[in-house]
């Protein structure tokens, strides 16, 4: 078994993007995707590019169900972000590729895929939704 995504319906197929959730009646996106979706709601991919809305820095293992290092000289601070997708909705996600001391309010980032527990076993990896900086712009 290689790497799985942590929840089924999290990410389109080829793991390019979150799945979101579209209300026909209203237009309304959402994310994530209801576990048993209403006729009315239809899966959709997210945007993969938005800005950082707002942000916090986890700096402390948290309580269970945390998967990763709990002795704090092992743990790394981590920033967990609000990101805007524009015309779209908000998406609570980690932020990596970036000090949490250079992140800031109003940052363009992009969707990327990363390990929850990078100390696992490949084969019993599971992976989360992240952004990152956007690169080269």
């Amino acid at each position: 078994m290689s790497a799985q995504p942590i929840a089924d319906n999290l990410f389109t197929e080829d793991m390019n993007a979150l799945i979101g959730a579209r209300n026909k009646e209203t237009g309304q996106i959402f994310f994530p995707l209801p576990l048993n979706p209403a006729d009315n709601i239809e899966p959709i991919a997210l945007a993969t590019r938005g800005t950082v809305w707002t942000y916090t820095v986890q700096r402390f293992p948290p309580k269970p169900p945390y998967i990763g290092p709990t002795e704090p000289e092992k743990f790394k601070p981590y920033v967990v972000a609000y990101v805007s997708l524009p015309g779209q909705t908000m998406v609570e996600s980690r932020l990596t590729g970036i000090d949490p001391d250079d992140v800031k309010i109003g940052m363009e980032v992009e969707f990327t895929v990363i390990p929850l527990d990078p100390d696992a076993p490949p084969e019993e990896q599971l992976l989360i939704h992240a952004f990152k900086p956007v690169q080269g712009e």
